[in-house]
């Protein structure tokens, strides 16, 4: 009754009035009572408790009364003392502090805290003390020793967060960890949205790319979550998936349902959070990038630069023009000739490239980009210019010249020029899937009759790289791939894979339909050869068939 009348207060004086009426103060009161003060005490933004309340007679007392005699709180009542002094905070020096941790120590040593206490304690210290706190150690220590059958599902969300504060002793707690990540499956089902979102930030600070049946267990879950999820709590769980790799269409589809709904009132960050998600997993989520298109143009004022690179990005990389797409390329242009200073120059670089990737083409910024300060600008301090942004350059050059006719503006020198795309890393062009490679080109082979009439990732002068080349003379017919003379035609045979794909899907990524855009503008024959074809054939033969109706169709040019 005392307990339950001491909540019902709602300010420091109420809490305090009713202490002055009482003829004694036991310490578990005192206790309680000095936690319910620092719940309701501080204002708005203060870290401390008004000054008044703090020289306050009677809240010297109860603080001196938890002082005195702490052996005669319980468990609950000590860990209740010490979060009231994180909320306050006070000197970690003082003699109120020293003592209750001596005693929360004593009892450490002789195992009399049970499991829910030591991981309130753990959480009290981390926020505290920080990682670097001793009698932290002397928490983990007993949690490790204790069976988690045991645990409330809360106090596994807390052991994530005491072992998240310590990440530069994540080797030395693994095999504890890997306790924890193997029995937490079991729990996911009765843990809240903020706790879901809780252990897969712990997870992440913590690097446990290992734990996948608990990752995919908290997807799973995280799906029914979404509506609970606060802003911040959303954005941790999609940076999580980000880290861990991890999609799932029944999430996919819960939160384009969500954004769809919500966009408008959607916090910056969590919408750009959102289509880096999409960006990452290439996943092509039409009402999502739609929902971000309309939002961008209503709401343009309210995303920084690099939001809003992570906004437009996505579209050039899955290669989607939403229906709004002249309104939202207006609003761009509008906004970066406003505030085009605030852009960095790689960020600003990936931005106009990735839109050139879906043919809108920033022609009143080429002449910016391809200008000497900027690329001065755009090298810093370093000796040379990294090869992404080389490449970049190097595409949008090739773009001015192949799709804009109409600019007249500055050239990008030679010197900035890459001779190929296809690089080991950071690569502007996707590799071709070597198990497909090797399908078609048994099957060519067994088409041309002899592995002499095509040849295999042909470097290009312009910058691509080919998968199959075969070259026509002028009749059509196939000439030997060592002939140089008498060329008329050459047919670029494109084996897209699933990685030149979004995600379960038929639609080209951004990268890969400029290659093709830019091949046939250059005056190649692209035959399309994608995976999703492939794998509807049975046999050798089924493939020779495929291959010959492909490249010698009724109105194919080229000639067996």
């Amino acid at each position: 009754m005392l307990y339950r009348r001491l909540n019902s207060f709602l300010s420091p004086e109420e809490v305090l009035s009713f202490l002055s009426t009482l003829d004694t103060l036991p310490v578990t009161v005192a206790s309680a009572a000095l936690h319910r003060i620092c719940e309701v005490g501080r204002r708005d933004g203060e870290q401390r408790l008004p000054k008044g309340i703090l020289e306050n007679s009677i809240f010297q007392d109860v603080c001196f009364q938890c002082e005195r005699d702490p052996s005669h709180l319980t468990n609950a009542g000590l860990v209740t003392a010490l979060q009231s002094l994180v909320m306050l905070p006070v000197d970690p020096q003082s003699s109120l502090m020293l003592s209750l941790m001596a005693e929360c120590q004593r009892r450490l040593r002789r195992g009399s805290l049970e499991a829910h206490h030591l991981c309130l304690l753990g959480e009290t210290l981390v926020r505290f003390q920080g990682s670097g706190c001793e009698t932290l150690e002397l928490v983990i220590c007993q949690l490790q020793s204790e069976n988690l059958e045991t645990f409330a599902p809360e106090d596994i969300v807390a052991i994530y967060r005491i072992l998240q504060a310590c990440p530069e002793k994540v080797d030395k707690h693994q095999t504890f960890l890997n306790t924890v990540n193997n029995f937490s499956p079991s729990i996911v089902s009765y843990l809240s949205p903020k706790s879901i979102s809780h252990v897969l930030t712990a997870l992440v600070a913590l690097d446990q790319t290992h734990a996948l049946p608990l990752i995919i267990k908290l997807g799973k879950y995280a799906v029914r979550c979404i509506p609970g999820f606060t802003n911040e709590e959303l954005r941790k769980v999609l940076e999580a998936f980000v880290y861990f790799g991890h999609s799932d269409r029944f999430f996919t589809e819960a939160l384009e349902q969500h954004v769809a709904a919500l966009c408008l009132s959607l916090d910056p960050e969590v919408t750009s959070t959102v289509m880096e998600y999409c960006s990452r997993k290439r996943i092509l989520s039409k009402p999502i990038l739609d929902a971000v298109a309309e939002t961008f143009v209503c709401q343009a004022e309210k995303f920084s630069p690099s939001q809003i690179s992570d906004l437009i990005e996505p579209f050039g990389k899955l290669n989607y023009l939403p229906p709004n797409a002249p309104a939202l390329f207006r609003k761009l242009e509008s906004v970066l000739f406003a505030h085009l200073h605030h852009f960095p120059p790689k960020m600003l670089l990936r931005l106009l490239h990735s839109c050139s990737l879906i043919e809108r083409h920033p022609v009143n910024f080429m002449s910016k980009i391809f200008s000497p300060f900027f690329l001065q600008r755009l090298q810093g301090k370093e000796s040379y210019l990294d090869r992404v942004s080389l490449a970049q350059l190097t595409q949008l050059f090739m773009t001015s010249v192949l799709e804009c006719a109409f600019y007249k503006g500055p050239k990008l020198l030679p010197q900035y020029h890459v001779k190929s795309f296809l690089t080991p890393c950071c690569s502007l062009e996707t590799p071709v899937d070597l198990h497909l490679y090797k399908s078609v080109v048994i099957g060519l082979i067994d088409l041309l009759g002899s592995r002499l009439y095509f040849a295999s990732k042909v470097l290009t002068p312009y910058c691509y790289t080919i998968d199959v080349e075969i070259k026509l003379d002028e009749d059509g017919f196939v000439l030997p791939f060592t002939v140089d003379e008498d060329i008329h035609k050459r047919v670029a045979l494109c084996i897209d894979g699933p990685q030149r794909f979004c995600s379960n899907s038929k639609h080209l990524l951004g990268r890969e339909a400029i290659k093709q855009r830019h091949l046939r503008l250059l005056g190649y024959q692209v035959v399309q050869v994608p995976y999703h074809e492939l794998e509807l054939l049975t046999s050798r033969l089924e493939l020779v068939e495929y291959l010959q109706r492909k490249l010698f169709s009724q109105n194919s040019p080229v000639h067996w």
